[in-house]
């Protein structure tokens, strides 16, 4: 299987293969690298041929290489190639002036030849441990399109400035079901827009964990399944609405993998960008907003500006419902106008998200079904809720916050509606985005469910959850959810 870094013009030989996390002009370097060190080690006859060729096919795909844009995974094969170069062609090169070849002793050539083969290891290490992120085939029957909007709600000011005359401006990202491409169609970029956007939101997020760039520099180089700006799928229908919050400090698109799956299957996600919280928002005016919203390590002042923040996350969750819901109803000339079912509507989120997406269900019952990815429920936990919620956790360790899980459970056990918590094992919390197609497999990071299982578990759970609640299919969720982790079910009135 293929993935396209976002270069159609230079062929599939900077295609990267999903597996191997390498191109074939990269895995050509890299075999090219070993034949110079291994050289070495081979019968006189042979070792002339093999380096020759080993040394032009290396130089060849590091001039292409350099052209198309060299990642810094390969720069160990380099490294280790340009140690072993000298010592391989310099057998060839006394031979051709008639010198005597000098060879060193093979105890004193071994351990150089093992130090460049562990050099020259590295790079396929770090292709796979920050890979190009490959995303999950979709299992719909639908293909994916997807644009991004910019509204202004003009009754409420801006907090984040000083401004009296600003107003909150959120940016959401749809990914809907559409009609199928043409072979060839060029895939939405990873991030953003465009690849300078979505180099800018990586370097942001990256920031925000305290990485250098360089190390994630292959995310913004990804597409994704869905083709920007496509026709709305034929038939006339309406589908049924899911609106997504990110985690702290996340971005519209770090759920990607699972809004085009829902999309796949009939649903249209809006996902939003929270100016000043995420960590960078490109606006149509050109200015990127970085966030800020900052953490004090105090937990009592950290409580209060997570409330504060969860509410104005709630309130960007109810103005993009009723802009959405004035597109479904044609106030809004759209793509997608008419095609919107506002009144069946899930409001979801992963992390301070998932604290959003609670609140925004409390204040406003045009939200019919709610999902907390993970989320710690900040703010207050009254009025009760009156939906099906869904929530997904990680796995429960001695580390875990004890306030999260007993508050969680008092708001689901006080819901008017039948609530489910479902502990995944294997997960963690970076498990419910899509950080494990692009960060090292470490089961503290992203859990250990793998980079093919951990976006498959997260749009299974929630499909099934939203085609019973939203779509009113027959039959009890839990079944389904109960086959992912251990599952709790809180009825009104009663709970198990």
């Amino acid at each position: 299987m293929w993935h396209r870094v976002p270069r159609p013009e230079d062929g599939r030989v900077t295609e990267i293969i999903t597996g191997l996390y390498m191109s074939p002009l990269e895995l050509l370097a890299l075999a090219g690298a070993v034949a110079l060190v291994v050289a070495r080690w081979l019968p006189p006859s042979a070792r002339p041929h093999v380096t020759i060729a080993a040394g032009t096919a290396l130089v060849l795909s590091v001039i292409v290489l350099s052209v198309v844009g060299i990642r810094w995974q390969m720069l160990p094969v380099l490294a280790g190639s340009a140690v072993a170069l000298p010592f391989a062609l310099s057998p060839l090169l006394r031979r051709r002036t008639g010198q005597p070849a000098w060879r060193a002793r093979w105890w004193l050539a071994l351990p150089g030849s093992v130090a460049c083969i562990g050099l020259i290891a590295m790079g396929p290490v770090a292709a796979w441990a920050f890979p190009v992120p490959a995303f999950p085939e979709l299992s719909g029957n639908f293909a994916v399109g997807t644009r991004v909007v910019q509204w202004t709600d003009p009754h409420r000011p801006e907090t984040f400035t000083t401004d009296p005359h600003d107003r909150r401006t959120v940016v959401v990202q749809l990914w809907y079901p559409a009609q199928k491409s043409p072979a060839g169609a060029k895939r939405a970029q990873y991030l953003g827009r465009t690849e300078h956007e979505a180099r800018t939101v990586s370097d942001a997020l990256a920031r925000q964990v305290g990485l250098p760039g360089f190390l994630v520099d292959g995310v913004p180089r990804a597409h994704t399944h869905a083709v920007f700006k496509a026709p709305v799928a034929g038939g006339g229908g309406r589908f049924p609405v899911v609106l997504f919050s990110p985690g702290s400090g996340g971005v519209r698109t770090q759920n990607t993998a699972w809004a085009e799956e829902l999309a796949s299957h009939g649903y249209v996600v809006a996902a939003l960008d929270h100016p000043y919280d995420s960590a960078a928002v490109a606006l149509t005016d050109g200015r990127t907003i970085h966030t800020k919203t900052v953490s004090t390590g105090d937990r009592d002042k950290d409580d209060k500006l997570a409330a504060g923040w969860t509410a104005v996350r709630a309130a960007d969750l109810g103005f993009v419902l009723t802009q959405l819901d004035r597109l479904g109803r044609g106030e809004i000339t759209g793509p997608l106008t008419g095609r919107l079912d506002t009144s069946h509507v899930a409001v979801t989120g992963h992390s301070m998200g998932g604290a959003a997406a609670l609140q925004a269900a409390r204040q406003d019952h045009r939200f019919d079904a709610v999902i907390d990815l993970d989320g710690y429920p900040h703010g207050p936990t009254s009025p009760s809720l009156h939906q099906p919620t869904l929530a997904l956790t990680q796995a429960i360790t001695p580390g875990t916050d004890p306030h999260y899980i007993p508050r969680l459970t008092k708001a689901l056990k006080r819901n008017t509606a039948t609530s489910y918590r479902l502990t995944i094992p294997g997960a963690a919390h970076l498990t419910f985005m899509d950080g494990p197609l692009y960060l090292p497999s470490v089961p503290s990071i992203v859990g250990s469910l793998g980079r093919t299982e951990s976006p498959h578990v997260v749009a299974a759970t929630t499909l099934a959850f939203l085609d019973t609640t939203l779509r009113h299919k027959p039959g009890d969720p839990a079944a389904a959810l109960s086959t992912y982790g251990d599952l709790s079910v809180y009825h009104t009135g009663n709970s198990r």
